[in-house]
């Protein structure tokens, strides 16, 4: 079984493939298998929202907004779906760290449902600002909305090729990229304003607020992080993968551990991300219904 230690620092080459098993004795934290219940409690939790949020929707009046209002349940439900399937089953990419040793855990498949539902994540972003700003003839509101999703595209590129390489600079333009496009989101809610519909003043108002906390944790915590990471990484000389044979490892190995040290610099954004993030989603198709 290949070292935990050197996995974390950076001493493994990433050649190799296959499932280390860490399995649940001394070395499992406390810490690490509550918060697994947590985030399984939270993920169902999550569907029962949605599962809220789409009666309410199914029987809302006829409206001409009904198209888009369906349109936002059923992103939400990707989003919703895929973080439920991303809590179950955590992995940390670059490491190739898991907490459950199943296929379903390997980090391909991880990343693969992660990019799906962070798709349909900002385009609920996406298509919330476009309405606002079109109900309000700001062009400007209109104009931040369609460059939210080429930023998010390019953003998952990013991911990807850090996943893959195990570079952690690909990481680095992805969260910033997320947080110019929160930046983007909460300044086009603000410069459209609500329009015609004040049933959204609260909804604006919150979802300004969550947009610039978001922004500001991913630069002043997530990109300051994989920044110290990428930095570690040259000073240690780690050799990272091609692409080619970066989808075979990413596809086959995985490491299963429970260990404190292996989790602690993820439970963070992970925790933030499976509820405040999972609850901001469903709150759009609960906004689309006063449009």
């Amino acid at each position: 079984m290949r070292n935990l230690a050197q996995v974390k620092t950076g001493g493994w080459s990433g050649r190799s493939s296959g499932v280390d098993a860490e399995r649940p004795g001394p070395l499992t934290s406390r810490a690490v298998a509550w918060w697994r219940v947590m985030l399984c409690t939270v993920a169902l939790l999550n569907l029962v929202l949605w599962s809220l949020s789409a009666a309410a929707q199914t029987h809302r009046p006829g409206s001409g907004a009904g198209a888009a209002g369906h349109a936002q349940l059923i992103l939400s439900a990707v989003y919703v779906v895929g973080c439920a399937f991303r809590s179950v089953l955590p992995v940390y990419d670059i490491p190739r760290i898991v907490l459950i040793d199943s296929r379903l855990s390997g980090i391909f498949i991880g990343r693969s449902v992660a990019t799906v539902a962070e798709l349909c994540f900002a385009a609920q972003w996406a298509l919330m600002l476009h309405r606002i700003a079109a109900a309000s003839g700001s062009t400007l509101g209109q104009a931040l909305a369609w460059a939210i999703m080429p930023l998010i595209v390019v953003a998952e590129v990013g991911s990807w090729y850090s996943v893959l390489t195990t570079e952690q600079r690909g990481h680095i333009l992805e969260n910033s990229l997320w947080g110019i496009a929160a930046a983007l989101l909460g300044t086009g809610l603000w410069v459209a304003g609500s329009g015609r519909a004040q049933a959204l003043y609260p909804f604006m108002i919150a979802w300004c607020i969550g947009a610039a906390a978001y922004a500001a944790f991913l630069f002043c915590f997530d990109v300051p992080m994989y920044w110290s990471r990428w930095r570690a990484d040259r000073a240690a000389g780690r050799r990272y993968l091609k692409l080619v044979p970066g989808i075979a490892d990413a596809w086959q190995r995985r490491v299963v551990s429970y260990r404190w040290e292996d989790w602690k610099g993820e439970m963070l954004w992970m925790s933030l991300y499976f509820t405040f993030g999972v609850w901001s989603s469903i709150s759009l198709v609960y906004g689309s219904r006063a449009l």
